[in-house]
């Protein structure tokens, strides 16, 4: 098939109504307008924001300058202090972070380096800053990145 012999859907397609062309056209005289007022007048219709002359609304609320970021992750957050009521040699995971009760959204997590860890474990999230990496790696402990935190279902960016 070719781009040229695609067509609409029967009945998707309707042909422009053609009013004022005569009273034999059945939309002639007042075409659709009804009778006088100021809607009948050409330029007649007001916007959507139009509040009958009161001030809109758009114009009562305060200026917000900025915008969202509509590809924006939100990350559940822990520090690096918070890691050291685990024993030495412990797997960090997700799952002993919510039994901790250190993680209670279901969001992808970045471990950030508030705080100091005095024995090595392994840490497992999405994403570390580079202090916390520093400081559990010093610590004799390692850092395993989980795949990309939009994985995990929080983000509105279509992977």
């Amino acid at each position: 098939m070719r781009q040229d012999q695609l067509s609409p859907a029967p009945g998707s397609h309707h042909r422009r109504r053609r009013v004022g062309r005569g009273d034999g056209s059945g939309r002639g005289t007042y075409s659709g307008r009804g009778l006088k007022g100021q809607k009948s007048r050409s330029g007649g219709a007001k916007g959507g924001t139009f509040e009958g002359g009161q001030t809109t609304i758009v114009h009562r609320l305060p200026f917000r300058r900025g915008f969202s970021n509509p590809f924006r992750v939100e990350y559940e957050v822990v520090n690096v202090g918070q890691l050291d009521r685990f024993p030495a040699g412990t797997d960090v995971t997700l799952a002993v972070l919510r039994a901790a009760r250190l993680i209670r959204r279901n969001l992808p997590v970045k471990v950030l380096g508030q705080g100091d860890l005095s024995h090595p474990v392994v840490v497992k999230a999405h994403r570390f800053s580079q202090s916390a990496r520093a400081k559990i790696e010093a610590a004799g402990g390692r850092v395993e990145e989980l795949k990309d935190a939009s994985s995990n279902g929080s983000g509105s960016h279509p992977a």
